[in-house]
């Protein structure tokens, strides 16, 4: 009898899904559209409701026709347009990797685009919008092959988004390069990589969308073959699938989609992460969206939802006249990093933290010889960039200048560029001091003050002074970048130590907060005015232009006290970083420990950031390096470390603004095409 009662018991579930199904697809349809509607009506012009229905009925006043047709309408229809592919091209990828973290932000797909359209501008070549979606499409592309190759297709783990995220801050960091060396060239590319959906007329639509709908036609007829890869890959290549085929296929069409959005509207952060999300948590409750043919139109029309709802949300908190400025992107970017941050919590994390390297000992002839050498290079680097600029300067020349017998322009040569040496000097020792400090209290070899968000805690405050009050002084700065610092930090190691610091859990919410606050601060740019935006713009890139020795005091004074406090509590630092148990059995109290440490790292970061602007990666390879070297001792890593920061920086700015003289690249740029492929090597050598 059980068995004849089943049929009947399965129907009406079924229907009752099937029922279900439908209702929030209306639903979803009816939100779009009220939306929709909402969108038309918001603007600076005061056009209403009535006048847009005249309008569309060829009834209204021929200039409110005008702000309809020719503005309003474009706008709301690249807002639906560059939702529905992109959370089709998020759905995509998280499908075929088996990795809910996948999007084209996560995987740098967006990123290699902003890299290629770039390189096309400086070349001063205007190509149409159709070929400028090829270029974006090779870019992205290439971006998503690369990080794919180093974490692994179908691997399920973050991974990936910790490659993709490494990998967009160095193809980021090349590309803001380009926008400083070519300021006429690629005049409107970075706030075209902020993400407007604003529109001059139904052209760009109207190219563009044919790209969508081979994209969704695409993935349709992979359907089937993409949901037998959910099965595992020995299961669907039993039932006849061409697993790599198909994932290839999925990707190529994802990147095709994300490079139609980018073209249109350039990069609108996040919905490709948080649309298949939100339907995925529908398909809990009907099962029919857990199908891909089934679920690429509901998160299609949830990404619209998402896009129009920021656009709508946006211009109703924000005056009129700022709306207008303020991208759309910057908006969903910020819900992006909110929502990154939570999923990082709610992941499980099989990498617990653990001691980055094998404990080794060295001798201490190693240890003194190391340090020797390092030390030469350190003077060596001072001396060359203390010499070589735009203006080449002797020895002797110094040495007047010290004395106060120089001339003139010797002078303001040196009274210029010295203040520069010392904050490049000085900023490298403090980041790598922070870097190695938060290391060895997370026992996490991917922990540093960049990827973890402190350093864009630090520098959301120092622009945002910068930006409101540009008579701060230097004090004012890093007390700024300092209060940025902390807020953010609070928010990384606070829920990362919930989980005892494990490691892709305390790098992924740093990743979440390091995007929120690059939003926020693209933002404050996009407000103010340009002299300011230019200003905070050089300074973000990591440059020492125009530093003078009252902005390095605040530094010199934090990296004093934080090496005599390293050195002091020197075998504190070691057992911390070995494990739980060492410290507590021996008496010390882990939690006040490693809270003084992290506080320390914290000023230190925030006080170079103030200094020298953004510095990435500094603090993951002065590490990483030191222990190599010298061991695990840390009053040997300590030392090794700090001379590696001032060298690795100092070297940098020097090449930066003597390579390409008169022009110059900030040092925060040369790190970071540096330590991207470095930070790429740790995550190969770890996949084990």
């Amino acid at each position: 009898m059980a068995v004849t009662a089943t049929p009947p018991a399965t129907r009406p579930q079924s229907a009752t899904s099937r029922t279900g199904a439908v209702a929030v697809t209306a639903a979803l349809v009816l939100l779009v559209a009220a939306l929709a509607v909402v969108d038309i009506t918001q603007g600076t012009a005061a056009v209403g409701a009535g006048e847009v229905l005249k309008a569309l009925t060829g009834r209204a006043d021929p200039a409110d026709a005008s702000v309809v047709i020719a503005s309003r309408l474009p706008r709301m229809t690249a807002g639906l347009l560059v939702g529905a592919v992109l959370g089709m091209a998020g759905a995509a990828l998280q499908t075929v990797s088996r990795n809910v973290l996948a999007s084209p932000d996560t995987l740098a797909v967006n990123a290699g685009s902003y890299l290629a359209l770039g390189l096309v501008a400086v070349t001063g070549v205007s190509l149409p919008l159709v070929a400028s979606s090829g270029v974006a499409f090779v870019g992205g592309l290439a971006a998503a092959a690369v990080v794919l190759g180093l974490s692994g297709l179908g691997a399920g783990t973050v991974r990936l988004v910790l490659a993709g995220s490494a990998l967009a801050l160095g193809l980021t960091a090349v590309t803001e390069g380009l926008l400083l060396l070519f300021p006429q060239e690629t005049q409107g590319l970075y706030r075209w990589n902020q993400g407007s959906i604003g529109q001059n007329g139904f052209d760009g639509i109207v190219q563009i969308a044919p790209l969508g709908v081979v994209g969704l036609a695409g993935l349709l007829l992979v359907a089937r073959r993409v949901d037998a890869l959910a099965l595992g890959d020995d299961a669907a290549r039993g039932i006849g699938v061409p697993v790599r085929a198909t994932r290839v296929t999925a990707v190529v069409l994802a990147v095709l989609l994300s490079a139609a959005a980018v073209t249109l509207a350039g990069p609108i952060g996040f919905v490709g992460l948080c649309a298949p999300a939100l339907v995925r948590a529908l398909a809990r409750r009907f099962h029919r969206f857990a199908r891909t043919r089934a679920g690429l139109p509901i998160t299609a029309l949830t990404g619209a939802a998402l896009v129009l709802g920021s656009d709508v949300l946006l211009r109703a908190l924000v005056p009129t006249d700022l709306a207008v400025a303020v991208p759309t992107g910057v908006v969903t970017s910020l819900v992006g990093a909110v929502f990154l941050v939570v999923m990082a919590t709610r992941l499980k994390d099989t990498a617990a933290a653990a001691a980055p390297d094998r404990l080794r000992i060295r001798s201490r002839t190693v240890f003194l010889t190391t340090t020797a050498v390092l030390a030469a290079a350190v003077v060596g680097v001072t001396i060359a960039a203390v010499l070589l600029g735009d203006s080449k300067l002797l020895l002797g020349d110094v040495v007047n200048w010290a004395q106060g017998r120089a001339g003139r322009t010797v002078s303001f040569v040196l009274d210029t560029r010295v203040p520069r040496v010392l904050a490049a000097l000085l900023a490298g020792a403090a980041l790598a001091l922070a870097g190695t400090l938060v290391q060895a209290v997370t026992r996490n070899p991917l922990a540093e003050p960049g990827v973890l968000g402190v350093s864009g805690g630090a520098a959301l405050g120092a622009v945002l002074l910068v930006t409101t009050v540009p008579s701060a002084g230097s004090w004012g700065v890093a007390g700024a970048a300092f209060a940025g610092a902390a807020v953010s930090s609070v928010v990384v190691f606070g829920l990362a130590a919930r989980g005892g610091f494990q490691q892709n859990r305390l790098v992924l919410v740093g990743i979440g907060v390091a995007t929120g606050t690059t939003a926020l601060v693209s933002l404050l740019i996009v407000l103010t005015d340009p002299f300011n935006a230019a200003k905070a713009l050089t300074w973000l890139s990591g440059s020492t232009y125009g530093r003078s020795l009252s902005d390095v005091a605040p530094l010199s004074v934090v990296l004093a006290v934080g090496l005599a406090v390293a050195v002091l509590r020197r075998v504190e630092l070691d057992l911390v970083s070995l494990d739980e148990d060492t410290p507590r059995l021996l008496g010390l109290s882990l939690a006040s420990g490693r809270l003084g440490f992290l506080l320390l790292s914290v000023l230190l970061s925030a006080t170079a950031v103030a200094a020298a602007g953004t510095i990435g990666f500094v603090g993951l390879v002065a590490p990483h390096a030191a222990r190599a070297l010298v061991g695990r001792q840390h009053v040997r890593v300590v030392t090794v470390a700090v001379l590696l920061g001032a060298v690795l920086v100092c070297t940098a700015d020097l090449l930066g603004r003597t390579v390409i003289a008169p022009a110059q690249l900030g040092a925060g740029l040369m790190t970071a095409v540096i330590g991207t492929p470095y930070f790429l090597h740790l995550l190969v050598r770890s996949r084990r």
